[in-house]
């Protein structure tokens, strides 16, 4: 193993750590993977995903050992959402193949600055909302659709836009919504990963090493997130999207 592999292990591990506290590790990730390792664009965004898939899991397992649940919603509801969620990222991961990504980095710099508003107004949620949970769900339905239209597209933030929806529209924690992102992110990679396959815009190898990494990071992140509670996963989260706004906006 060449030490470039042993630096790529090391960013999937810090990397699997900001995506499951907060989310916009790939930010990190496809940078590094095109300037540093040389993969082209479409190919970078697509190795990146087997990294995310693992991490999922793990995460998954890590939130479960401290006895949080990513079926917050009930099982039936949280599966549900997640599959409109894959349906999405088939629409987004199929565009992605061809589409030019400098001119989206721009629009999504604004729309982490928007949750970055967002996480620090910290909004309450409308009556409408807490008093019909049915009617926040349906509302979530619509927009886990184009959230995965976006993850399939460019996977980068996607965990911000989830802790947002599921705390806005769902009324849970940020710590039950980080662990109901895990569920959801593990389905929408799913699809994303079969579109990028079938084109062969995945680095394999590049890919396993990522997923090395990205398992260690996202294990310990779940339970430290559960040991420190919500403050500290908004405090992270308004680190991480301030800094990812700005790369974005540049690269």
């Amino acid at each position: 193993m060449e030490w470039k592999d042993l630096l790529l292990i090391l960013i999937g591990t810090l990397t699997g750590f900001i995506n499951t506290v907060a989310g916009g590790g790939s930010v990190i990730i496809l940078p590094v993977l095109i300037l540093f390792f040389g993969l082209p664009p479409t190919v970078a965004n697509g190795t990146n995903r087997i990294g995310i898939i693992v991490q999922t899991v793990f995460s998954a397992l890590g939130f479960k050992s401290k006895n949080v649940t990513p079926f917050a919603l009930g099982v039936k509801k949280s599966i549900f959402l997640g599959l409109i969620t894959l349906a999405g990222a088939l629409i987004g991961a199929s565009i992605a193949i061809d589409f030019p990504e400098k001119w989206f980095n721009r629009v999504l710099s604004i729309v982490m600055l928007c949750v970055l508003i967002l996480t620090i107004w910290k909004p309450k949620p409308s009556s409408l909302l807490t008093q019909n949970p049915k009617i926040g769900y349906l509302f979530s339905v619509f927009i886990f659709f184009i959230i995965g239209i976006y993850a399939g597209f460019i996977q980068a933030g996607t965990g911000f836009l989830m802790i947002l929806a599921f705390s806005y529209l769902n009324n849970l924690s940020l710590v039950q919504s980080n662990a109901m992102k895990t569920l959801v992110v593990f389905l929408l990679t799913i699809g994303a990963i079969y579109i990028f396959a079938i084109n062969g815009t995945i680095n394999l190898k590049y890919g396993i090493l990522l997923a090395i990494g990205n398992a260690m990071g996202g294990w310990f992140a779940s339970r430290w997130s559960v040991k420190k509670g919500d403050r500290v996963i908004q405090i992270f989260m308004v680190l991480a999207v301030s800094v990812m706004a700005i790369k974005l906006w540049f690269y």
